[in-house]
């Protein structure tokens, strides 16, 4: 299991999820419209799941049917162009 960042996300990026993941696993670049989380990185630990402000974060068998696409768009995701952290 991995967590994913889904839609709410989009024009929101508030950061605190990133400022209280333990392994630095939650990625942006400029131009991105979201956060990303990588889950090679990720350790399951949930800390960013309750701080997002946006509710926005999800474990990957409980994102919603119509946020499916971002499950999608997670695996296609470049993290070796992206850095951890708000970089948008």
């Amino acid at each position: 299991m991995t967590f994913i960042i889904s839609s709410p996300c989009i024009g929101s990026v508030d950061g605190a999820c990133v400022d209280v993941c333990p392994v630095d696993c939650i990625y942006s670049k400029k131009g991105d419209d979201r956060l990303f989380i990588n889950p090679e990185e990720c350790i399951d630990c949930a800390a960013c799941e309750p701080v997002c402000p946006v509710d926005a974060i999800f474990p990957d068998d409980e994102l919603p049917e119509k946020e499916e696409i971002y499950l999608e768009k997670t695996k296609e995701y470049n993290f070796d162009d992206s850095e951890p952290g708000v970089n948008i």
